[in-house]
Parts: structure tokens; sequence; C-alpha cells
């Protein structure tokens, strides 16, 4: 199916998404909302000041609960009385340098927030189909030059990326044990590395750049040959939305799915600020010192054959429209524009920019 395709099954459809005030949850919240569905979000208030979830009003396009996943009652409470067809899992503590800072809490909400997010969905009848969103970091990352594939060992090594593969493992289980002999789908996710207009989060490289261009002061860069698959947030969203469609009638599609760029778009940290910087153009610099900072993997690949092979997807924008669409929506931010329809536009100009592949 093309996104178009995907976004016309969503119409009234009864869709929970936790995390859905983070920088991907509001994403999704503007898709979904052109979509017509129903939806319900449960999660933190937003990560950032400012954040895309009030930018782009969000809010007013879902049923917005406020709740921490780490709470089971209160999270089952909400799902029976909404009674979703789909859940979509976001929620979580996503960055490796705040799960150095504070390990017990990335365990609880991204291990223990997926347990609690699988048993509300076994008391929940009108559940048929979960996808659960981890990341590309769940595997056991030998920084090998090809890509991993979806049956390669999980064990990430720094708490959030261990926390990841933690929850991929509670994800199988619960399907084992559970949720299969109930007919209800499942599916985990893993996406590389994904960047977009809005994304205001600390340590990562694009919003980085963002504050840095914005501040007029040069950008500094911890791991320059860093290598990670970077891709636009539209791209592992959309694949989102179509795994869990799909599995929703079929319980073959059911399983682990890696989405992310071919090799173009395996780049290095480095590389992408540069490419930022001939998007953005005058007053942004750059400059590299190494901080001394906790462990990272520096090269990371993903081999996303699977979901081609199965689904026919393939990724729209490559690597530099990617960064061109991100500096546009900051631009467009910056200006006062109404980025609801802004961004809006974006989704619009992806889905036509898939139909003419």
């Amino acid at each position: 199916m093309t996104p178009r395709e995907v976004l016309a099954c969503y119409r009234g459809r009864r869709i929970m998404v936790t995390g859905h005030t983070g920088f991907k949850g509001s994403w999704l919240c503007s898709i979904l909302e052109l979509a017509g569905a129903q939806v319900v979000g449960y999660a933190l208030e937003p990560p950032t000041d400012p954040n895309l979830f009030r930018i782009n009003n969000a809010w007013k396009a879902v049923e917005s609960v406020i709740g921490d996943v780490r709470n089971g009652s209160a999270l089952a409470d909400v799902m029976v009385r909404f009674s979703p067809e789909i859940v979509i899992h976001m929620a979580a503590q996503p960055l490796v340098r705040e799960s150095y800072i504070d390990p017990v809490g990335t365990y609880e909400t991204n291990v223990m927030g997926t347990v609690h997010v699988l048993e509300a969905v076994r008391g929940c009848s009108s559940v048929r189909s979960v996808l659960n969103v981890t990341t590309d970091k769940v595997y056991l990352n030998h920084e090998w030059s090809w890509g991993y594939r979806e049956d390669d060992v999980l064990d990430g090594c720094d708490p959030y990326s261990n926390s990841k593969s933690c929850s991929e493992l509670v994800t199988h289980s619960y399907t084992g044990s559970f949720l299969e002999e109930s007919g209800i789908a499942v599916s985990t996710a893993r996406a590389g590395n994904v960047i977009g207009g809005g994304d205001f989060s600390r340590d990562r490289i694009v919003p980085d750049c963002v504050r840095a261009a914005l501040g007029g002061a040069p950008i500094t860069i911890r791991n320059p040959r860093s290598t990670r698959p970077y891709q636009h947030v539209l791209e592992p969203l959309f694949a989102y939305l179509l795994i869990a469609i799909s599995q929703m009638d079929n319980l073959a599609f059911s399983g682990a799915y890696n989405i992310g760029p071919g090799d173009e778009g395996c780049t290095t940290t480095e590389d992408v600020v540069r490419m930022f910087g001939d998007a953005w153009g005058e007053g942004f610099s750059w400059q590299v010192r190494p901080d001394g900072g906790p462990r990272e993997a520096n090269f990371l690949k993903l081999d996303c054959s699977k979901i081609r092979s199965i689904f026919g997807w393939i990724p729209v924008w490559d690597i530099e429209r990617a960064i061109e669409e991100t500096v546009a929506w900051t631009r467009a931010w910056v200006e006062g524009c109404d980025m609801g329809p802004f961004m809006r536009k974006q989704i619009e100009s992806y889905m036509a920019d898939a139909e003419e592949r």
C-alpha cells in the first residue's frame, strides 16, 4: 500500500497511542488527524519547552490523557474506557545519555511500561493489533559493516538500548503466552534515527544543529565518524501504520521489523552536520571536540529487506531531502507560521512523492 492508501484505512478507526506528547507522537497525531481516526493519547506532559505537541496543536486532535506508563492501573482504565482497535506503544525514556544518569527510571519506563501496556491489552477485548516501537539499538552491536537482521541477537549495551532489548523480550513473551491465543496481532518496530521539524530533544544531532543555527554559535560535534541510519520521521510513522493495520486482519504479518534507509542513508554525524549547514546557509558553523561522554556505538546499520519484501515498503525521502524539510519546518516556525497546516502540507508532499516513485 502507498502511504495515502494506508491513511485511508484509518478513517474512523479507534487508536490508542502511548507517548503521544513526544516528537514522534506529535507527528503521528497529525497523520491520524488527517486520516480521520479517533485517537486517545496516554503520556507524560511534553518533555521539552518548546514542544511540538503544543506547536502543531496536536492536543486538539486527540483525547489527551496525561499519565505515566509506570502506572499500570491508570493505563488500563483508559484503555478499557476508550476501547481501541489498535494500540501503538511509543512512550519511552528515549535518550542514551539520560539513561546513564537515571538507569533505574529508564528501565522502569521502557521495560515495566511495556509490561503495563501489554497487561492492559490483555484486559481490553476490543484490541486487535498492537505495535511496540523500540529502536535500532536493540541489537548486540559488533559494529559490523553489514546491517543487522531481525533474527540477530538482542543485547543493547547502554541502559537505554538494553532496556529496549528487554522491551522486545517482554513483547515476545506476552505474545506467545497470552495475546496470540486471543487472536491479537503483535509486532515490534526497530527504526533507525529519525529527524524532522519540531524535535527539541537534548543530545540529538539535528536538534543541536537547530539550536546552534538559531543561537548563532557553532555546534560541537562529539563523535564525527559515528554512523547511523538517518531518516525523516514520516518514514517510520507510515511504516508503523502499515504494519499495525495489515496485521490486524492477518496474524501472519506479526513479528519484528527493521525500518530504515538503504546504505545511502547510513551517514556519519559529520556528514549530517555538513548537509544541515548546506541547507541552512549563512550563519551556521561547527567544530569537532570530543567531550569524553559515556560510551555509544560508533557504527550501526540495519538490514530492512524484511519489511520491503513483505509489504513493498521503501523510503520516500533521502537524507538530504529529510534535512531540507527539517530546515523548512524550522524556518516556518521561527517566522510564526501556523504549524498545524504547515505540517499537513509536508505530510501531503510526502504522500505525493511516494506515489511518483
